[in-house]
Formats: C-alpha cells, structure tokens, sequence
C-alpha cells in the first residue's frame, strides 16, 4: 500500500514516469536486438593442415600429434581439443572457456602452429586458421543449378561472383561452396609423343614455370609523360598456353601443343550437390556470433537480387526466397565465366587508355 499512499502525495512524478515509459517504449523496441538462434559463447578456433598425398595415419602421426602438444603448452584457457585426420587433410578443433581472450588465444595458436611448422615433414604448407563460436550457424543457403551450365562454371559464378558480395554483409560468413567443380588450367599430357621426342613430364613443367612469368618492370618517362611498361612474360589466354616453345630439336621448335594439350578444366570432384535432379552447387550463409539472425537474413534477400554479376549476366532469372533458404535458377546465356572476366578486364583497359589520352 506504500507505493499508493506514494503515488498520491506526489502525483506528477508518477504522471511524469508515465509519459516516459510510452515515449520510450517504441524506442527501445526498434532498437533491441531480435534472434532467433541465442547466442552460445564457446568460442573455438580450427587449425587446418593440409599435406596432398599423406595418408590419414601419417597426418595424424607426424602433424596432428606434434601440434597438439606444442598448442597445450603454449595456448592458455583450453577447454578440450578434437581433431579428425583425412588423406591429405587434419582438422584440430580447440574449444576455449567462455572466459578467454579470443584475440589472444588466436595469436597463441597463430605462433605455435609457425614454430611447429619448422618440425613437420617439408613439403608441409602453413595452416589455415579459422575462430568461430557455437552460435556460427547456417541461416541461409543458397542454391545455384543450370540445365545448360557446367558445373564448374557455376562453382565460379558462386565463389568468384556471388560470394565476394555476400561477405560485405555486416555478421555473415560465406565459406566455399559445396558440389560444383572447382576450375583449374590442367595440362593433359601425351605420353607416346613425350617418349617419342625424349622428354619427361618434368620438361613440360619446367617450360611452363619459366615462361608464365609476373615481372615488375616499373615505369618510363617519355617527355614529360610517364608509363608503364608491361612485359608479356605470361599468357592472358588458355589457348596462348599451347603455343609455349617446350624445346629446340635440329633448328625446329617443339611447341605445348605437340606434345600435350592445355584445357581449362576442374580438379577432382569430391562432392555433389543436387537440385530437382540437376547437379548444381550450394552456398550456405552463416551467422557470426553476436548478430541478428533476422537482420542478417533480411540484408542477403537485398543483397542477392544487386549482385554484381547481373551486369554481365542478365538473363539470370529471378531468385526465390524458401523459409530459410534460396533457390537461384540460372537460365542460358551465352557469356561464361570467362567471357565475364575477360569483359572485365577489357573495360578497366579501356578505362586505363582513357586516362591516358586525356592525360596525354
């Protein structure tokens, strides 16, 4: 009964208190944060080794083992590790205590895998070092399929097009896409011509490496203008790489493409992704740690439709949104990948002698 008995001997402040709790309520509203997914704070950072070749005992054996012990003894607040070794690949998962200074322990690890780096088989390349926490979940996936593109060239729609407009968004992580073939220039060799001509798969590689060559070669002045001078130490197309002179046999030259055939092609598949039957590639979004999952989810709907890649390709249809999800359907047209970024290329070179002749 206090509170009454408060209330009416000072009659104003409670009007007063009154008025500021329905002014401030919508504010506060507005501003407060909405999720869906509450936040975990069990923060873990990944270490990845990777070894092409090494069979999974022997990255468990000589790289896991030598790291884990080097990270317990230098790597403060660990909670526990896991670690999973495949062929060629070792994963070390350490979870840390909600407590730790998350910066701190990722130095910690960033310098011990170096020192530790020094002691592994040679050959061994530095790891990819990845902090997440438990709450960094997928919210969004993305499905990218096409009845008349290949598969690799939806794979680099998706992580050279797509991918690199998604991350501008504020609390989303996009990490590589599944399914798809990855692009790769591969040379596929001759053998019956390389032994007919006396040469050996190292030959081919080694005129590759000399002959596909980024040499700074600075500037020059000519008059009162100064350019840059370009070498054209490598090719700018798949085709120029067949014409590489391999060797000279009694005053005539032995080019790529008497013995081998350089194509742009895809590395080994080792996963699939389907969608309605057709083979395609799937991008998932996830939330980083203290962001909203609405608002996160809100800006990749906005962000998709504006992707840049519908400059060049606009006859990409239009993307439906799921419950959670995406389904993009790329329709044909005729420009590639390739083509895409040749045109790029093209426009900044233009732009470039643009400059130049209103400099000049």
């Amino acid at each position: 009964m206090w509170i009454v008995a408060l209330a009416l001997r000072r009659p104003y402040t409670f009007v007063v208190m009154a008025l500021l709790i329905i002014i401030l309520t919508p504010i506060t509203i507005l501003r407060t944060p909405v999720d869906i997914f509450p936040e975990i704070n069990i923060p873990v950072v990944s270490v990845v080794w990777s070894f092409t070749g090494l069979a999974p005992n022997e990255m468990a054996d000589r790289i896991v083992t030598n790291s884990e012990r080097g990270l317990t003894i230098t790597v403060n607040n660990i909670e526990h590790m896991e670690s999973q070794s495949l062929n060629g690949i070792a994963v070390i998962k350490i979870f840390f205590r909600p407590s730790v200074n998350i910066s701190v322990a990722l130095t910690q690890v960033t310098a011990m895998c170096q020192t530790t780096l020094r002691g592994l088989p040679p050959g061994t390349t530095p790891p990819l070092i990845i902090t997440y926490t438990a709450s960094t979940t997928p919210i969004v996936q993305l499905g990218l399929s096409s009845k008349t593109l290949p598969e690799q060239q939806l794979f680099d729609l998706g992580q050279n097009f797509l991918r690199t407009q998604l991350t501008t968004v504020q609390g989303a992580a996009t990490p590589y896409p599944y399914g798809g073939k990855p692009r790769q220039i591969q040379v596929d060799l001759d053998s019956a011509k390389l032994q007919a001509y006396g040469l050996s798969p190292n030959d081919i590689v080694n005129a590759v490496a000399a002959q596909n060559l980024i040499l700074p070669t600075g500037t020059t002045k000519i008059g009162p203008t100064e350019y840059n001078v370009e070498m054209n130490g490598n090719p700018e197309t798949v085709a120029e790489l067949n014409d590489l002179p391999v060797k000279t046999m009694n005053g005539s030259t032995l080019y790529m493409r008497d013995v081998a055939h350089v194509r742009d092609g895809f590395i080994p598949q080792t996963n699939i992704v389907r969608q309605d039957g057709v083979r395609g590639v799937l991008m998932s979004i996830f939330k980083l740690g203290g962001s909203s999952t609405i608002t996160v989810v809100n800006a990749i709907k906005a962000m998709v439709p504006m992707a840049e890649i519908l400059k060049y390709a606009p006859d990409l249809r239009s993307i439906t949104s799921g419950r959670g999800s995406f389904e993009a359907q790329f329709s044909h047209y005729e420009e590639t990948p390739a083509h895409i970024a040749e045109k790029i290329i093209k426009e900044a070179r233009e732009a470039k002698e643009a400059a130049k002749s209103q400099h000049a």
